[in-house]
């Protein structure tokens, strides 16, 4: 018996990166799935979105683990799209017990230079996503009576970091958007939490621009000088693996964390001991 046995669990930017590990180890815990991710590249974001192959891939793994799976290719910016799909999968499943908003975006610019197209995309997905995904699920488990809700924030989320002033901004306006929910939400059965990881190794962050953020004016860097550029963290880790966040949200999941609601938790490697993170 796995701990979320029965339960469907409907994850945004679920066709690849920690999505995709979020999808496959709920899966391995029980959880039937629903994915909804754009499957198209952006307009100021310097690497490649997941495509319907990423979103294959994913259905398969979630298929290996003997769970069903459900998916739409919908930007999170489409409130309507995504409220409409929200309700169709209530009739489908009956129910949604885990909403995981994990879609995101992170480009580098200068708040000096950033243009407000950059800005735009940046917060209309990072931030304004997660409220439309918080939007067209609450109603459901409100009528329920019982929700799980884990929404990716970042270590950024916490404190800010040069050239990524509209990222930071939109992961510290993940957690207030979280914090209230949970005060509003608290006596009708539903949790709602952020995570907050240091750098994931995911296409978000190895990529040439985000080695180039880290590395300015270093050409064709060696991976030990990407990796050593890269630590962030008390811990000295460049980065941590996706399934270290899905178990993460695993625990804010399961019913052990029942009385945990409007928390953050990393997995931070340690940023949270000297940076106030809490």
């Amino acid at each position: 018996m796995g701990t979320l046995d029965g339960q469907i669990a409907f994850v945004t930017g679920g066709a690849r990166g920690q999505g995709r590990s979020h999808a496959v180890h709920l899966a391995s815990l029980g959880a039937d799935i629903v994915i909804v991710d754009s499957l198209k590249d952006n307009d100021t974001t310097e690497y490649p979105m997941a495509g319907p192959a990423d979103l294959d891939e994913t259905v398969r793994l979630v298929r290996a683990q003997g769970r069903d799976v459900y998916t739409r290719q919908i930007d999170v910016r489409d409130f309507d799209g995504l409220v409409a799909f929200a309700d169709e999968v209530v009739d489908k499943f009956g129910k949604i017990d885990i909403l995981l908003a994990n879609a995101g975006i992170m480009t580098a610019v200068e708040i000096s230079e950033m243009s407000p197209q950059v800005w735009a995309e940046t917060i209309d997905i990072n931030l304004t996503g997660v409220f439309n995904s918080f939007r067209a699920v609450l109603p459901h488990m409100i009528a329920a009576g019982y929700g799980r809700v884990v929404a990716t924030s970042s270590g950024g989320g916490h404190i800010g970091f040069n050239n990524l002033g509209h990222y930071c901004a939109s992961k510290w306006g993940v957690i207030g958007l979280v914090k209230s929910a949970a005060m509003e939400l608290a006596g009708k059965g539903i949790t709602v939490n952020a995570v907050t990881p240091t750098n994931v190794n995911t296409d978000m962050i190895r990529n040439p621009a985000c080695e180039a953020l880290f590395l300015p004016g270093v050409d064709n860097p060696s991976e030990q000088q990407i990796r050593d550029a890269y630590v962030i963290n008390p811990m000295g880790v460049p980065w941590i693996e996706p399934i270290d966040v899905s178990r993460t949200i695993a625990f804010l999941v399961s019913p052990d964390s029942t009385y945990i609601t409007g928390e953050t938790l990393g997995p931070l490697a340690g940023s949270g001991a000297t940076n106030g993170a809490a």
